[in-house]
């Protein structure tokens, strides 16, 4: 400004810095940062923060006395520490005395500093050693340390006869003289061809083989099954049912599926393939040597249909590889979903609050 102006007095050098800072919008800015700026003993020092003060305060109030500035930056310490200075120093307040007091008292005592909590003092140290005593559970039908009794699977003796330990004494004495003499007489040939016998439990089950029912089996220690919710009246159950009816997606387009548990296999008719995928005659693989029927009629299968199905849901969804069997006369608009995916898979798949299933 002095090269583009010249020589000028004190008073309009006074003017022209009042035109350029003394306008509405320094007042804003200057007025919020005196505001916002409380004092902090932890972060601030005394000194500068003092004078930065009273510079602003002397900048939007020229008129005001020194006392009063003083004042006004002693009401930005706030607590305990405002009131600690005021009785150390004498008024008018002068300006060193009480800065040298706020510098004394954040340096020799802990007033207006905030105390923090040491989180890691409050964690408590585990405790190895319980853990190395603690008792191992066993189940008290088997013994065995992978489950408890209430889960077991072997059968409960009820009302079981104890045999005399003399008569167990004797069998076992006669049973080892007979182990005895098969091991000196019997040739090796006869261990080879020996037949072994495997007693299965009743609730063992195999996946892939029909269940056939013996005499030989004594159903024992049977419990009732627990509901999970309220029975219907009777003659009324049937309608506890629920929907089984979900949507995926198949080819990129969403498919309706049926959760037939009871299926064994995943078969669709060709109709409603169509509608899917088009070009379904190119990508079937042959099937030779299988019957399939139904409760209603034979079903004829054109061939075997390599997919994926894509099961929707919010947490994640999830592809499963599918092999569908597709049928000639198979009037149905979905897919029916065996229950493979519960043997290969290990899926669960249960209804959510009786709207949808979910994965």
């Amino acid at each position: 400004m002095r090269e583009e102006d010249g020589k000028h007095d004190l008073s309009w050098w006074k003017s022209e810095i009042i035109t350029k800072w003394a306008n509405n919008s320094w007042r804003f800015k200057m007025e919020n940062s005196l505001e916002s700026a409380i004092f902090n003993s932890e972060k601030d020092k005394p000194f500068i923060t003092c004078l930065k003060q009273k510079e602003r305060l002397s900048a939007l109030h020229p008129d005001m006395s020194d006392s009063m500035i003083n004042m006004k930056i002693l009401r930005k310490c706030r607590g305990e520490l405002q009131d600690y200075v005021k009785c150390r120093c004498v008024e008018p307040f002068p300006k060193e005395d009480y800065i040298n007091a706020m510098e004394y008292i954040i340096t020799r005592t802990r007033i207006g500093k905030t105390w923090i909590r040491n989180l890691m003092e409050s964690k408590l140290i585990p405790n190895i050693s319980s853990k190395e005593n603690k008792p191992v559970l066993k189940c008290h039908k088997c013994g065995r340390t992978s489950h408890l009794s209430n889960i077991c699977m072997k059968k409960t003796q009820i009302n079981d006869v104890q045999i005399n330990e003399e008569v167990q004494g004797s069998e076992e004495k006669d049973e080892s003289d007979q182990v005895s003499a098969v091991s000196e007489d019997t040739p090796v040939e006869y261990y080879s061809i020996e037949k072994i016998t495997a007693f299965f439990e009743v609730t063992e089950v195999h996946n892939h083989l029909l269940q056939y029912s013996e005499d030989c089996y004594n159903l024992i220690n049977i419990q009732d099954a627990i509901m999970c919710k309220t029975k219907s009246a009777r003659g009324k159950g049937y309608t506890a049912g629920a929907p089984c009816i979900t949507s995926i997606l198949m080819n990129d387009f969403e498919a309706k599926v049926n959760l037939d548990t009871v299926a064994f296999f995943t078969f669709m008719g060709n109709d409603y393939l169509q509608i899917i995928l088009p070009e379904w005659k190119n990508h079937l693989l042959q099937l030779e040597g299988f019957h399939f029927g139904s409760s209603s009629n034979n079903m004829y299968p054109l061939g075997i249909l390599d997919t994926n199905l894509v099961f929707p849901h919010l947490a994640g969804s999830v592809r499963m590889k599918t092999e569908i069997v597709v049928m000639d006369n198979c009037a149905s608009q979905h897919i029916s979903l065996g229950n493979y995916y519960l043997n290969i898979y290990g899926i669960d798949i249960n209804n959510h609050k009786g709207i949808n299933f979910t994965i």
